[in-house]
């Protein structure tokens, strides 16, 4: 094995049509259905700029290779390519910020129990390191 993307990975497709046909026809009905060129209230190339936004974000590098290739089928610029990639690039920074006030509330009862054992009111601020 080169890497855990090669080019020729698209073979390994021939194990779902042998072991899980159904699935793999459902799959591919699904998909040809959602990527319809005609007859879906959002236009193709909007598709599949949201399409490489979300492989963007999931990091999936062969949705990042055809669903861009796709995008451009459909008439999508570089720069609306680029504005994609800006746009998974916040939803990712968006959903840091998100998970960290969730961290923050998930420790907040920790934070309380450790003041009021140590007669705190609460109101400096905490860190992880129970030196300072």
């Amino acid at each position: 094995m080169t890497s855990y993307f090669d080019s020729d990975d698209k073979r390994y497709t021939r194990l779902y049509r042998s072991e899980t046909p159904d699935i793999l026809a459902s799959f591919n009905d699904f998909n040809d259905v959602v990527f319809a060129a005609e007859g879906r209230e959002i236009p193709l190339k909007y598709r599949e700029l949201i399409a490489v936004a979300v492989a963007i974000t999931t990091q999936c590098a062969y949705c990042i290779d055809g669903h861009s290739a796709n995008a451009v089928k459909a008439g999508a610029t570089r720069a609306e390519l680029a504005e994609a990639a800006w746009v998974a690039a916040a939803l990712k920074a968006g959903g840091a910020f998100a998970h960290g006030r969730l961290a923050l509330k998930l420790t907040d009862s920790r934070f309380a129990a450790d003041a009021a054992a140590q007669g705190d009111d609460g109101a400096h601020v905490h860190t992880a390191d129970p030196g300072h």
